[in-house]
């Protein structure tokens, strides 16, 4: 455990300490910026306010000015509802300021008759008469300098007002010590970038409009140190993993069996990934790969051949999913065709219970099973296996690190063979896989059935009813998606249990309903209906969105389809295609659509290709919205934007990879600089900080 150098302590006190952070402040604090000094200080403004001075005579509606006045009069409500207002003027004419709450007689005794005041604010004219609605400042001509001409306003949250995050930023930054300088001189010149002190100086006093975008020359300079240090970890990560010794899988003739006796010929992104991931294997290091496909392009077969080669060295595999349904789904995809080479595989779950899980535990333990696939259950206490060589995650994303590394530390020195099916733009690929080597599975396997993607107006609802009535009178299967209603599941999953009420009336009782607030049980029960095709309509939320095989299923109607995002959508629209049946996807949308909405519809409408979809969804929506990234696994940046910082995010790869290869300790004077960084940060290369200090 490395101790955090000294020259950080007073970024790394507790925000509490600063002056007037009360007890009652603080939570409120923390919950906008975080719990440090260091986070008040990473907390840049959000816009400007650029004041001009002016006489009432020429003030500007709308725009923020600053005025000299003389009070004229105090003119208390004349009614409910009515502001208190108080007349002031200067030589060019008369002004009234007003508030709607919060007026009364203290400000008669503030602000008495005849006295001259400081107003800032934006006026606004009724009539003939100009006023100013709950003034910003409002002090006398001795204060003028605590009323600035450009103001940064910052982020606030309830119970703490925009000025007062300002103050304790300020604040902040006046504890920020000046650190030694840690990116390379030279690429600090072509850049034209400040050093870190001035570029976090920059960010807290910007001039214009101009300094407040990502790439004005202090934000990005504060960006890429960010990149900087998560990059720095990540290579210290990787470079960790190939350093261990790992178990070598040589590529098996009992996997080449398992290939022939596929209904099918692999596809080359098929081949390609499986060669590069049997490279890894063979190579005696730990494999840490990352196999990112499109909806339907193979994953799991991919990875059942390396479990073959695995079985084959007489070592174990295990697949961890996310969610029993998709468990269950990769259990029945790889079961059969492992059990006709003679390799056992089993299904763990948290739902099985008492003796049927002792004997998969058994069968575990004594290697009789050299596969298992499960949830969470998989890495729990009691779960031991023989000899564990590979561990296959799947939407890793979905699992947190240190449950990637309790299902690895059920063997020594465990393979990580991690599976996407979120395709992500190549421009952002380092920020989430920067500790992993990627294959891309970008081709579809022969005979998927193209989807025909319309967009419908939610105004012909009826009509779509009706012609599922007819589809589903035929023998078609559908799914209906509910949509996002906020962010909360009891919420999402009334709308659906009330889509699903409609539907019955009007469908009869074949239609079935899933949401995440059932059971696994009845989830899996509903489910099974579905695949067996009891069940003709699933209504369900977003929890079908990865992973569900219903060949027979033909038909995906997207309820409220603008409310969710491109890739997202994807992701729905490929549970149907699956099977000989022509498929199609309804997007049902409200109109009128922005011309974002639209762009996204008509996207979906011209292409299934995921890697396509993620980059337009890039150029969409831009930075700030960063198309659910937290939700794909991207990390928690309080600096850097990956979409509008996504030039520089390889440049910080190389120049992290080319530090460790030269100094893999961080001994030179720069290497101890980035020591001083990574700290900073905490991104913990290599090691954990020691918290204390």
């Amino acid at each position: 455990m490395r101790m955090r150098p000294e020259i950080l302590f007073p970024l790394f006190a507790p925000a509490s300490g600063l002056k007037g952070v009360g007890p009652k402040l603080a939570p409120l604090v923390e919950k906008l910026a975080g719990p440090l000094v260091r986070d008040l200080a990473f907390l840049g403004p959000q816009s400007l306010i650029a004041r001009r001075l002016a006489n009432v005579g020429d003030a500007v509606p709308g725009e923020p000015q600053l005025f000299t006045l003389q009070i004229n009069a105090h003119l208390p409500p004349q009614g409910p509802g009515r502001p208190y207002r108080i007349r002031a003027q200067d030589d060019t004419g008369f002004i009234f300021l007003n508030w709607f709450k919060g007026g009364g007689p203290h400000l008669a005794r503030q602000h008495p008759v005849g006295s001259t005041r400081i107003v800032a604010g934006k006026p606004e004219r009724f009539n003939t008469e100009l006023s100013i609605a709950h003034p910003e400042y409002m002090v006398p001509p001795e204060k003028a300098g605590d009323v600035p001409l450009k103001e940064a306003v910052y982020p606030a949250t309830a119970g703490v007002a925009p000025r007062i995050v300002r103050k304790l930023a300020l604040e902040a930054l006046a504890r920020a010590p000046h650190l030694p300088e840690w990116q390379d001189a030279a690429w600090l010149s072509r850049q034209g970038w400040p050093s870190w002190r001035e570029a976090l100086e920059r960010l807290h006093s910007p001039h214009s409009e101009a300094e407040l975008l990502p790439t004005a020359p202090g934000r990005a300079r504060l960006a890429y140190d960010e990149l900087l240090a998560h990059q720095l970890a990540m290579a210290s990560r990787k470079a960790a993993v190939r350093a261990e010794p790992a178990p070598v899988i040589p590529h098996s003739s009992l996997a080449d069996a398992a290939e022939a006796a596929l209904p099918f010929a692999l596809t080359g992104a098929q081949v390609r990934s499986l060669s590069e991931i049997r490279a890894d294997l063979g190579s005696g290091q730990r494999m840490s790969r990352l196999v990112q496909g499109d909806v339907g392009s193979g994953k799991t077969v991919t990875a059942m051949l390396a479990m073959a080669d695995v079985a084959a060295a007489n070592r174990q595999s295990a697949l961890m999913a996310p969610t029993e349904i998709l468990a269950r789904q990769h259990f029945e995809t790889l079961e059969k065709p492992l059990a006709d080479q003679g390799i056992r595989a089993v299904l763990l779950t948290g739902r099985d219970k008492g003796a049927a899980r002792a004997e998969k535990l058994r069968l575990l333990y004594s290697g009789e099973a050299s596969v298992a696939v499960g949830t969470h259950a998989l890495f729990q206490d009691e779960v031991a296996f023989h000899d564990l060589a590979l561990a296959i995650v799947d939407e890793q994303h979905r699992f947190g690190v240190s449950e990637r590394q309790r299902l690895q530390g059920k063997g020594a020195a465990v393979h990580l063979l991690a599976l996407s099916a979120t395709p992500i733009p190549r421009t952002l690929e380092l920020t989430v896989y920067g500790d992993l080597d990627v294959s891309r599975l970008d081709e579809k396997p022969p005979g998927r059935t193209p989807v025909v993607t319309r967009a419908v107006p939610t105004t012909r609802l009826g009509e779509v009813v009706e012609r599922l009535r007819t589809a589903v009178a035929g023998g078609a299967q559908a799914f209906w998606i509910c949509p996002l209603v906020a962010e909360s599941e009891l919420i999402d999953a009334t709308a659906a249990e009330e889509r699903a009420g409609v539907l019955r009336q009007m469908l009869g009782p074949a239609v079935g309903l899933i949401h995440g607030r059932m059971p696994a049980a009845e989830k899996d029960a509903v489910m099974a209906g579905f695949v067996e095709g009891r069940v003709s309509v699933l209504v369900a939320t977003t929890v079908v969105e990865v992973g569900v095989n219903v060949p027979n299923a033909s038909i995906m109607v997207i309820e409220h389809a603008e409310r969710f995002g491109l890739a997202q959508l994807h992701q729905l629209r490929g549970r149907v295609g699956r099977g000989a049946a022509a498929s199609t996807c309804l997007l049902l949308y409200d109109p009128p659509l922005s011309a974002a909405g639209t762009a996204r519809l008509e996207t979906l409408r011209d292409t299934d290709d995921g890697f396509l979809i993620a980059e337009k969804d890039l150029m969409l929506r831009g930075g700030g919205d960063l198309m659910g990234l937290k939700q794909s696994g991207f990390p928690d940046y309080r600096l850097a934007d990956p979409v509008a910082h996504r030039e520089l995010i390889q440049a910080a790869a190389d120049d992290a990879r080319l530090v460790l290869a030269r100094d893999p300790k961080l001994e030179s004077p720069r290497g101890k600089a980035l020591q001083v960084l990574s700290a900073l940060f905490d991104w913990k290369p290599g090691g954990g900080w020691n918290s204390a200090g």
